[in-house]
């Protein structure tokens, strides 16, 4: 815990995690000022108006446009994820020997429950997902929060020490903690991402591995068998989950049974037709919710409950319309290329690709095998658009668009008479968007209106 009552803190960041936090702040007595970079004039209006609404009923000083010399009047910095690690305001802050924590570790600080932590490349929405929906089949009291959306100092006050903070975790948040011990910690998988962010695939990981780092023997490390990279990281006696073979400790896809071997003897959960949510990444998802909650200590029926019942996540290869024989599916949330990787084998060719966005450093080339066996033809967006082009020339017709619905228009046009418009950007949103919600919520409000209009 830590005494907030009194002190000077800084923010830095106005978006949802930073305002979570000078929130949280004020209401327990700090003194709190709250500083972003951005102008004024680059907010989407709305946004803008909700957020000074809420500064306005909660008497938070605040500034925008830049960082003023009064940021450094404080004996705390909380950042948000948004801001990169090597920014000035924070090794100035720094530098003048003011502390600096990530919302995450506030969160952690502030709140009494036992956290389940989960990070991963891919997969982390759905298996946090999940895990809350296993949580709510056995009644236990909990908070899904954290990068799936819902800051954790936005609940850090509705839960007691005998309730579950169910947390996705990204590298981002990861960078300024210090005491953050998840009573349970999963990594899903490593493999290329935020480059464009991190200085290295080394710093990645590490950052990654942080999530570990206070554990004790009390604690569970949850790991994927299947992921050399982090087999290689030889930690004691963690809990495993694979789908391609048994594991002495932990849940495994074996003779078309989802299978669960901790605590006592190996015994099967369910078929793997059952399951709620499809795809060979979704049934490795699947296993590494069992996996956790089984080290939570939630009973085996309530796993089996909410892994048949679970369908998904919204933007993650949600299916979102169909006109005449040609079906549409929202996987906006696929902001990596391992990401789009998946989505390939998951929806029926041919398939129209939808791609581009923000780059973050991934690597498109190798998509080929997938790009020639399922894929008719891409059409791609944003400012990643000539990486993506040059990757898939002569492999498959490429075509570009200004726009996310002229986008959607054309991969329609293309896909006819029958196939699947997919949207799988491998790309970040934020050069056309605001999240990656936002870009779902416009491919989702074209189809509806196309519809309409074809339907």
């Amino acid at each position: 815990m830590i005494e907030i009552s009194g002190r000077k803190v800084s923010v830095i960041g106005a978006a949802r995690s930073g305002m979570a936090a000078a929130i949280e702040l004020k209401r327990r007595g700090a003194f709190v000022y709250l500083s972003d970079e951005k102008p004024e004039s680059q907010w989407p209006q709305d946004k803008l108006n909700e957020i000074k609404l809420l500064l306005k009923e909660n008497r938070i000083d605040h500034e925008f446009g830049g960082h003023s010399e009064k940021v450094y009047d404080s004996d705390l910095f909380v950042t948000s994820p948004g801001v990169p690690a090597d920014s000035p305001v924070l090794q100035n802050a720094v530098s003048k020997g003011i502390k600096v924590i990530s919302e995450l570790e506030l969160g952690f600080r502030l709140c009494p429950a036992m956290v389940v932590a989960i990070t991963g490349s891919n997969g982390k929405t759905t298996t946090t997902s999940l895990v809350g929906e296993i949580f709510h089949q056995a009644g236990r009291k909990h908070a899904v929060a954290g990068n799936i959306g819902t800051p954790y100092c936005s609940v850090a006050s509705t839960l007691g020490p005998n309730d579950f903070a169910i947390l996705e975790v990204s590298s981002f948040q990861l960078e300024w903690v210090e005491s953050f011990k998840p009573a349970v910690a999963a990594i899903l998988n490593i493999t290329p991402d935020h480059l464009d962010r991190h200085a290295s695939m080394d710093e990645y990981v590490a950052l990654k591995m942080r999530i570990f780092a206070n554990q004790s023997e009390n604690d569970t490390a949850v790991i994927n068998a299947d992921d050399p990279l982090l087999m290689a990281r030889h930690l004691k006696d963690p809990v495993l989950f694979s789908i391609s073979g048994e594991v002495a400790k932990g849940c495994f896809v074996g003779n078309d049974m989802i299978n669960l071997c901790l605590g006592r003897e190996r015994r099967p959960l369910l078929r793997v037709s059952e399951l709620g949510i499809k795809g060979p990444h979704n049934l490795a998802n699947a296993c590494a919710a069992a996996a956790i909650a089984a080290s939570a200590g939630i009973a085996d029926d309530h796993i089996i409950k909410a892994l048949q019942t679970f369908t998904g996540v919204e933007h993650r290869l949600e299916k979102v319309g169909l006109i005449g024989g040609v079906s549409f599916i929202n996987d906006s949330k696929a902001t990596n290329v391992d990401a789009v990787f998946w989505a390939l084998q998951s929806v029926s060719p041919p398939i129209v690709l939808i791609a581009g966005g923000k780059d973050k450093g991934g690597d498109f080339k190798q998509l080929e095998p997938l790009v020639r066996k399922n894929v008719s033809a891409v059409v791609l967006i944003g400012q990643a658009t000539e990486k993506i082009a040059a990757a898939f020339d002569g492999i498959v017709v490429v075509e570009k668009a200004k726009s996310l619905p002229q986008a959607v228009e054309r991969a329609y046009e293309l896909a006819k008479p029958r196939g699947t418009v997919l949207l799988s950007p491998g790309c970040a949103s934020f050069d056309m968007f605001d999240n990656y919600e936002h870009r779902g919520r416009v491919f989702k409000e074209t189809v509806r209106a196309m519809m309409e209009i074809h339907c």
